[in-house]
């Protein structure tokens, strides 16, 4: 016997949700809107963010091309090999970013310079105030319209505590009931009890009952008010949700994170089923890359790719981590010579760093997490992390390239 993923009463609550937000047109024209260059700049100078915008657009001048490097260096690629595309973790709002554009500025005359990685992945709490202050669109701004990066992910946490009378909209419209705590000053937070933190569970894997309405709801509000179209995913039942409600908005995808232990072919295809039950006309999904978890050998990396083409699912990624954050895993991880298996194969492949492989001060998965007020104060100190991630990948990425392997970095790098 075949049972659905989803009732008739969680697509109701869904379509609810959507409706609530104008619908599925209306979602993603706002969407493609809130991306316009122009349309953030003048957003960003009205929040105070206008000269942080224009001296990003004055560093950028100054970085280093992996077009120069491919030419300088006669780079010939070989078109049995995959491609690499760099992806680096941690870019943690805008006063991060910004320093760590200066970094990459004025690594260019230096004999290490550093290129922009293709997909860049932030891990900052999906608050209101970083919403609507302007702090998330000045970072997606520098990242997507300024360093061209081709993607830019962001996490959405459900234990972020918010507006009381949010919760209670939310259950009018979707009529769902959300348990949840008093956290003060109008706001409430759900009762998580596995792990009992605001940030439980690395940031929102406990899900329980309903609460991927929530998920959902803090992804379509920041989506809305500035265009960001990419989400880290948190649970299980979030990707059925997303899969489902995003069925019918073409600019709005997720990615799997590593946290959900996708670490086996069992697990893989659990993955490919829940994308065929609500798959798009035209064979795409919602969800957008995979991160293969750091358990995977090579073989099992490429089978994945096999099985996922097999599937007839389009436009989807896989990714896999390089580095790690030293309290993330193992000491020492380092997947680099199987990146190499993976891509001399012929299989795609996202090469990711959540560390350069040193245990610098700030390099943390405890990072993530600092309250708005201390991320800011060590701004420099976390921006140099994700420069030497960003110059590990540059590193990495030039051997793939002198091994004939393409490998794509962020526009603004050539």
């Amino acid at each position: 016997m075949h049972y659905k993923l989803l009732s008739d009463a969680d697509m109701k609550a869904m379509d609810a949700l959507k409706e609530f937000y104008g619908g599925a047109k209306e979602i993603s024209e706002t969407i493609w809107k809130m991306r316009d260059f122009e349309t953030r700049k003048k957003i960003l100078a009205e929040k105070g963010f206008g000269k942080m915008i224009e001296e990003a657009e004055e560093l950028v001048k100054k970085f280093a091309k992996a077009g120069d490097y491919e030419k300088e260096n006669n780079i010939k690629y070989n078109s049995s090999f995959g491609v690499a595309t760099a992806q680096v973790s941690g870019w943690q709002g805008a006063k991060v970013t910004h320093h760590a554009m200066n970094r990459i500025a004025e690594s260019a005359n230096s004999d290490e310079p550093c290129f922009v990685a293709s997909e860049f992945i932030s891990v900052v709490a999906l608050t209101d105030n970083y919403i609507y202050n302007g702090d998330l669109m000045a970072t997606l701004t520098m990242a997507e319209n300024i360093m061209k990066v081709s993607k830019f992910c962001s996490t959405n946490l459900i234990s972020i505590p918010m507006l009381e009378s949010r919760f209670q909209k939310l259950e009018q419209v979707t009529r769902k009931k959300f348990e949840r705590a008093d956290a003060g000053n109008g706001l409430s937070n759900l009762i998580l009890k596995n792990q009992g933190t605001f940030f439980g569970n690395f940031g929102g894997i406990e899900v329980a009952n309903d609460n991927h309405l929530v998920y959902l709801d803090g992804v379509t509000r920041t989506a809305l008010a500035n265009g960001a179209d990419f989400f880290l995913n948190p649970s299980w039942s979030t990707i059925v949700a997303v899969c489902y409600y995003g069925r019918d908005i073409p600019n709005l995808h997720i990615k799997i994170s590593m946290m959900l232990a996708t670490q086996n072919l069992v697990q893989f295809r659990m993955l490919l089923n829940i994308m065929k039950e609500y798959i798009r006309d035209d064979m795409t999904s919602p969800l957008y890359e995979i991160n293969i978890g750091n358990g995977v050998s090579p073989e099992i990396f490429i089978q994945c790719a096999k099985e996922l083409e097999d599937s007839g699912i389009k436009g989807i990624s896989l990714a896999a981590h390089i580095r790690i954050n030293p309290d993330l895993g193992i000491a020492g991880f380092d997947w680099t010579n199987n990146a190499f298996t993976v891509l001399e194969s012929g299989t795609d492949m996202t090469f990711k760093y959540e560390s350069d492989g040193t245990a610098r001060e700030m390099d943390t998965m405890e990072t993530y997490f600092l309250p708005e007020e201390e991320r800011n104060a060590n701004a420099e100190k976390i921006g140099d992390v994700i420069f030497y991630k960003s110059l590990r990948a540059t590193k990495d990425g030039k051997a793939f390239m002198k091994k004939g392997i393409r490998t794509l970095f962020g526009g603004s790098s050539y």
